[in-house]
């Protein structure tokens, strides 16, 4: 009797730290990027996250780019702050912070297909900042608002893998 529940407690201990070890290896979960086929020769690629700021208050923020005849349209973020949270300043860029010395700055510029925003919704050219970033690392989005303290809204790394992901996706949409 005391060999088998020796044995038994060996299992299981080693059962409960090969779950522990599971856990801690397991990467964070992603969402997919996601394909849109809008109309004959017109295909974007898109991720969408709720990030929020540090007041706590949600945000939503989508990547996505653009092609039409296998020619890209532009890459761009669009923030989509809750109605009544405040109104974007679209007259002043979006500032991208690392934390470090590394900063920059996205425009704001609307996409061709776009004809308005609400006031609670902005859209930056994000081509560049992407094309700089080496790694997924934690980034500060600090969005200009009318009247108001800028919004810092927090992104962790694995939402800017994602977007990274999207902007090395092939220039043709077809391959």
């Amino acid at each position: 009797m005391g060999n088998s529940w020796r044995s038994l407690r060996v299992l299981l201990l080693a059962l409960v730290l090969g779950v522990l070890l599971m856990l801690v290896m397991a990467s964070p979960a992603i969402a997919s990027l996601h394909t849109y086929h809008e109309q004959l020769g017109q295909t974007t690629f898109r991720s969408r996250q709720t990030v929020r700021d540090r007041h706590n208050i949600a945000w939503q923020v989508t990547v996505f780019k653009r092609y039409e005849q296998d020619t890209l349209q532009g890459l761009y973020l669009r923030l989509v702050g809750f109605p009544g949270q405040g109104v974007v300043d679209r007259q002043a860029d979006l500032q991208v912070q690392t934390g470090t010395v590394a900063q920059w700055v996205a425009p704001h510029s609307v996409d061709l297909l776009t004809k308005s925003l609400p006031e609670n919704v902005a859209q930056y050219d994000f081509k560049e900042v992407l094309a700089q970033l080496q790694r997924p690392i934690p980034l500060t989005l600090v969005v200009p608002l009318v009247n108001a303290a800028p919004a810092q809204l927090v992104v962790a790394p694995y939402v800017v893998d994602e977007w990274l992901q999207l902007y090395r996706l092939q220039e043709e949409p077809h391959k």
